[in-house]
């Protein structure tokens, strides 16, 4: 069924006919903060560079990005680009200052479509306090065009000190092992915090992660204010995950019936059941082509970017080009596999689906979920 409204997205899998795909202009470094301790792989005792990214690291990002923008176009599909922004800029408010800013390469983390609204996530990193500008053009433009589309800024957290728990960092091993249960990570519990990323769309039903970058405030928030447009919201742990951020590298929901799991992150036991009560299968990803020490210098995710993939349609999805084997396992679900080479963006802490932002997909709100027994909040 094809809707005409100017934004309509409903699900991670539903026909693409409009996408955002980020830009590396301008990009910076991720500055050391409260909420983000960056490191170098192969020397984590050398301080992590600061300010602007070189020219070269730049333009070989953006030469990836314009690729997937180009297969994206070839399918038929609208691709829109984030406008400018000086990334080098300090951040300086009542409560905290940063002296730069990060990049636009991933409007998946601040920015996210659910149904005919468009959500602004509130962030969890200074950095990133005003990362949503890139888009705010964008958004204008929606919101001008269809007086259906709401547009809704989540509330922004303080960042002071005070918000965030930064003994977190250094916790060792065994002490993440025995708290991992609580699920207190770096954010404390006190104000709304979350990313978009760590949201998954499922019809009615959405996921959330909580995670380092989205607390329990977050998804209290999220849930008041998508009950009552008649969402479910459920909450999602994923325990073995010691620095659990986004859900899109962890459970990737590919189909109705259909997601596509990380077999090193287990879902907590008892979340899996509303998935099999429902006739949906849980399908573990295959290992990824490069391990975690093989990742590039500078990028701060796991190796387990590679399930970061980006779903056109129901039968069409799009891959890394160099994840042989989960192309494979894709292709035996039978799935038509695309690919585009994106290992330089990996360094701006996102793959495909991280790197994109879907604003309009054919289809409607649909139960994937008939037999969920869900208690709403209020």
């Amino acid at each position: 069924m094809r809707y005409s409204a100017a934004v309509n997205s409903w699900n991670e899998w539903d026909p693409l006919q409009e996408i955002v795909v980020g830009s590396a202009d301008n990009a910076c470094f991720e500055p050391t903060e409260p909420g983000s301790r960056p490191a170098i792989r192969d020397s984590p005792d050398t301080p992590f560079p600061t300010g602007p990214k070189s020219k070269e690291a730049i333009e070989r990002a953006n030469e990836e990005l314009a690729g997937l923008a180009a297969l994206l176009e070839s399918q038929g599909i609208t691709v829109r680009r984030p406008e400018p922004h000086d990334f080098s800029a300090p951040v300086r408010t009542p409560g905290f200052e940063v002296e730069n800013q990060y990049c636009a390469v991933c409007p998946r983390d601040v920015m996210i479509t659910m149904g005919n609204e468009i959500i602004e996530a509130t962030m969890s990193r200074r950095a990133r306090y005003f990362e949503y500008e890139p888009y705010r053009k964008l958004v204008y433009e929606y919101w001008n065009a269809d007086p259906r589309v709401e547009w809704t800024t989540a509330p922004k957290p303080s960042m002071r000190d005070g918000m965030y728990r930064e003994e977190f960092w250094e916790w060792p091993l065994e002490q993440r092992h025995a708290r991992m249960h609580s699920f207190e990570f770096c954010v404390g519990q006190d104000e709304v915090v979350f990313d978009a990323a760590d949201m998954s769309r499922l019809g009615r039903d959405i996921l959330v992660q909580e995670s380092m970058t989205t607390n329990r405030a977050g998804i209290r928030w999220l849930r008041r204010h998508l009950e009552p447009r008649g969402f479910r919201v459920h909450t999602v742990h994923f325990p073995l995950d010691f620095f659990p951020s986004h859900i899109d590298c962890t459970f990737v929901p590919l189909r109705p019936g259909l997601v596509l799991t990380n077999p090193e992150r287990p879902l907590r036991e008892g979340e899996e059941k509303m998935f099999l009560a429902n006739g949906w299968e849980l399908v573990d990803a295959p290992q990824p082509v490069l391990g975690n020490d093989e990742m590039p210098k500078y990028c701060q995710s796991s190796k387990w970017l590679s399930m970061n993939v980006l779903s056109m349609s129901p039968t069409k999805v799009i891959c890394e080009e160099r994840e042989k084997p989960l192309q494979d396992l894709l292709t035996k679900l039978d799935f038509e596999v695309f690919t585009v080479p994106f290992r330089h963006v990996f360094e701006y802490g996102g793959s495909l689906h991280c790197a994109t932002w879907d604003v309009r997909r054919e289809g409607i709100c649909e139960d994937y979920f008939p037999a969920l027994r869900y208690e709403p909040l209020v």
